[in-house]
């Protein structure tokens, strides 16, 4: 009865959440699966329709993740065009400060956005039919054509390159210029990179898909109990023996 219930619980966090806890591996690794879909929410909902992922329901459970002595690694499974770049930053700075062993994998696409939070993690990959699409950040509703205005969005943009350059192997520099690109984008300023070019650019660390992510995160599991064991204090030092 106990198992039908955990079951249940599980398939019902699946759901809101798109999450899950996994323990069932032959390492004894205990592994919170995070899924990052469709648009980033920020303030605003999106429409009833659209797939989005809610940074209100993220954020506390990444907390969780950090305070539980029970979950050892995180793996971020990621499939987003962007959306709200307060929100998407915040959950991105969330998962880098984490410290437990964090593995992010681009499936479909990490567009906008979606940028700082594929590199957000230890390790990244991405499938070999992976896109990321980098371009200058926009203003939906109201905008105010002053210098004021194009002075907050240039600092907004340089937090974002920011972001990617100080957690990848790409320099800002070299962000601004792919997001600058006019000759790639049909409508739009920027560039696309596939599986392949986001690593050579230095954007992503592999390409690799569900099975290399794994292994990936068992590994760096691995690591920190080795680092954890040789950290422990002696506990059998005798102060008796002391003249």
């Amino acid at each position: 009865m106990e198992e039908i219930e955990k079951k249940e619980q599980r398939q019902s966090e699946m759901k809101e959440t798109g999450s899950a806890d996994l323990d069932g591996n032959k390492n004894h690794h205990k592994i919170k699966l995070l899924t990052i879909i469709g648009e980033i929410e920020g303030h605003e909902s999106v429409s009833g329709s659209a797939k989005s992922t809610k940074y209100e329901h993220l954020l506390p459970m990444l907390a969780e993740v950090e305070d539980s002595d029970e979950i050892e690694g995180l793996l971020i499974l990621l499939h987003t065009l962007g959306g709200d770049v307060e929100a998407g930053l915040s959950i991105a700075e969330m998962i880098a400060s984490l410290g437990k062993p964090t593995v992010s994998l681009v499936l479909g696409g990490s567009h906008s956005i979606g940028g700082p939070l594929a590199v957000s993690a230890d390790y990244s990959f991405i499938v070999p039919s992976g896109t990321m699409i980098i371009h200058p950040v926009r203003s939906s509703g109201m905008f105010i054509g002053v210098i004021q205005s194009y002075r907050n969005m240039e600092r907004t943009q340089d937090r974002i390159t920011r972001f990617i350059a100080s957690h990848s192997h790409i320099s800002q520099e070299r962000i601004v210029e792919l997001m600058l690109d006019s000759t790639q984008l049909v409508k739009d300023v920027g560039t696309m990179l596939e599986g392949e070019e986001a690593v050579r650019e230095g954007m992503i660390d592999e390409v690799g898909g569900i099975h290399e992510a794994f292994q990936k995160l068992h590994e760096l599991i691995d690591e920190e109990r080795r680092k954890k064991k040789q950290e422990k204090p002696d506990h059998f030092f005798d102060d008796t023996k002391k003249n």
